[in-house]
Parts: C-alpha cells; sequence; structure tokens
C-alpha cells in the first residue's frame, strides 16, 4: 500500500511539472509534430476560450485544421485572424494556404497583396505569390520573385522559384547564380539536390551552347554581359568536353578574372565565398559537391572515396557556416 501512495504521489508531482513545463500552445505543437492535429485542435480550442486573442494560438489552429484537411474551419480562424489587426506575415501566408486548398484563387491574391502592402518586403509572401500566379500560368510571377530577392535576399525561395523560371527560357546568367545561391543556402533539401542537375545542365546545354555568349540574350544589363564575358574567355577549355573537371577550371578562371575586374563594381557573397574556397583549397571539393545530383551521386561517392582528405575538410567547413546573402547585392531584372 505504500508503495501504492508512493507511486501516485510522484505519478501527481509528475503531471504538475508537466502542466507547469508546458503551455498548451507548446502541448498543441507537440501533437502537430507528431501528426495527432485533433488533439492540437482539442488542446488549442480550450486554451482559446481564456485568451481569445492569442495571435499564435489562432495561428496554431488554423494550421491543424489545415493539416487535418478541415479547410472550412480553417478558414473560420483564418477570418478571425484578419479581422484584427495582429496579423503577421505568418498569418498571411497561412491564408493564402487556406485559400488555394478551398481553390479561391481570388481571393489568396486579395490576401497575399495585402499582407504585401503591410510587409512589403517579406521575402516569403513575394515568393508564395509568385508560385500562385505561376500557377495559373501567369509570368507576372517572376517579377514577384525577383522583387523578393531584392528586398530579401536571406529568404531563399524566391531564388529557387527564380531558377526555376529562367532555366526554361533564353537567359544563360540567372539560372545559373541564383540556382547556385539557392543550394548553398538550402543544401539538404530534396529542392537542392534537384537544383544541382538542374545546374550542371544548364552549363552544358544553354552556357556553353554557342560560341558567342551573348548569342539571344535581349538587352543584356552591365552585370550579365560582364558574367557572360568573363565566362566566355575560358572557352577554350571546351575542347576537352565539359565534365566537372573541366567546369571546375573554367569556374576557376572566371573568378579570378572576375575578381580583378568586376569585383568592385558588382560586389557578390556568392563570388567572394567561392574565392575563398579557391585561396582555402576546397573548390575542387566544393564543385564535385554542387554538382552531384542523383544522376551522377556514384561517380561523386567514387571521387570521395578517393579524395577522402579533401571530402572531410571541406564538409567539415561546409557544416560550420551559414550561406546568407547580405543586401545591397542584387544586379537581377527587376
Amino acid at each position: 500500500m505504500k508503495k501504492l501512495v508512493l507511486l501516485f504521489s510522484f505519478a501527481l508531482l509528475s503531471l504538475a511539472a508537466f502542466s507547469q513545463e508546458q503551455t498548451p500552445g507548446e502541448t498543441a505543437r507537440a501533437f502537430m509534430r507528431s501528426g495527432d492535429f485533433d488533439n492540437a485542435v482539442l488542446v488549442l480550442t480550450r486554451a482559446l476560450q481564456t485568451d481569445k486573442s492569442n495571435l499564435d494560438l489562432q495561428k496554431d489552429l488554423a494550421l491543424s485544421f489545415y493539416y487535418k484537411r478541415d479547410y472550412v474551419k480553417a478558414l473560420d480562424v483564418v477570418n478571425t485572424i484578419m479581422d484584427g489587426d495582429a496579423a503577421d506575415v505568418q498569418s498571411y501566408q497561412i491564408a493564402g494556404n487556406v485559400y488555394k486548398a478551398l481553390e479561391e484563387v481570388k481571393d489568396a491574391e486579395k490576401s497575399y497583396k495585402k499582407g504585401l502592402k503591410k510587409f512589403p518586403n517579406s521575402g516569403a509572401l513575394h515568393s508564395e505569390y509568385g508560385e500562385l500566379l505561376w500557377a495559373k500560368k501567369d509570368v507576372d510571377a517572376i517579377e514577384q520573385w525577383e522583387k523578393g530577392i531584392k528586398v530579401d535576399p536571406s529568404y531563399a525561395g524566391n531564388y529557387y522559384n527564380a531558377a526555376l523560371f529562367y532555366y526554361y527560357t533564353k537567359d544563360k546568367v540567372w539560372s545559373l547564380v541564383y540556382g547556385e545561391a539557392f543550394i548553398n543556402m538550402e543544401s539538404l533539401t530534396e529542392q537542392a539536390a534537384s537544383m544541382k542537375g538542374l545546374l550542371l545542365t544548364a552549363y552544358k546545354e544553354k552556357l556553353f551552347a554557342d560560341a558567342d555568349m551573348l548569342k539571344d540574350q535581349a538587352k543584356p544589363s552591365a552585370f550579365e554581359r560582364a558574367f557572360l564575358e568573363t565566362m566566355g574567355k575560358q572557352s577554350s577549355l571546351l575542347t576537352r568536353g565539359l565534365s566537372i573537371d573541366v567546369l571546375t577550371m573554367i569556374r576557376t578562371r572566371f573568378l579570378l578574372d572576375w575578381s580583378k575586374t568586376y569585383a568592385a563594381k558588382f560586389p557578390s557573397k556568392l563570388f567572394d565565398y567561392q574565392l575563398q574556397l579557391v585561396r582555402e583549397g576546397m573548390y575542387e571539393a566544393y564543385n564535385q559537391w554542387l554538382f552531384s545530383n542523383p544522376e551522377n551521386l556514384p561517380a561523386y561517392d567514387n571521387w570521395t572515396k578517393t579524395h577522402p582528405e579533401a571530402y572531410t575538410k571541406f564538409n567539415t567547413f561546409q557544416k560550420s557556416r551559414i550561406f546568407k546573402i547580405p543586401p545591397g547585392q542584387y544586379y537581377g531584372k527587376n
């Protein structure tokens, strides 16, 4: 009996400690992470009965309904949020996703426009509004992605979307520049893996397809012209084909030439980072990693095994840094 009393007392103490350590929001988010959205809804609904204007609880409740595909109830919560004055960037993102799930495209567009009027420098809202436009085959989507890169250069989504867009046009510059920037920003995602394959193909089939690098490039900007002319100076190396080794040589010479001629006029975190890798003897490893993709992973695995020191050095270095592009380095089309 004494043992049962002790166990019961311990259970009560543990329960009390648990209730003190976790807020309703934390408890609900734990349920959400585990996929138990019904319990998340239960906890959040009860919490909002005593804290009706808590924006974080409202957003989590809308998300819980959204993830359990109860879009009508999610919309009810979204409407409550939008009726108030506290809506933040994430609120407009949630609203946009709920409207899209309900196939209410016009309302989704209105929500993004309203959000961007309130938060004009939100890369996330520019990215998602562009995706909505692109789903309608509206080429104005690229204007949103370019604007997002300009005003919020540390947000990765716009680089990904813009790189994909330009890949399917005659443009030879931005699918490469934006694609490589994105891979460095989100190196571990599935999107980064797919972008690696796109990047290698863009070098092989677009950039060096014509001896005249400026062919089909309508009204190139000063940056675009500088990029293409500097790349063109290295084209004599193409007599050996375009393997990753040759591409590494071309890109190394490009960087050295660019640093002497254009670095002061067009400061670039992406090019500066690559130059750092050249100076520290890690650029070969970087290029092997950058152009590895599902189609050539066996070749990359073989390279890592035959160059263990170079692979380990770069891999360790890469894990220790976060790649972000600072404001003021925008040379795009917007």
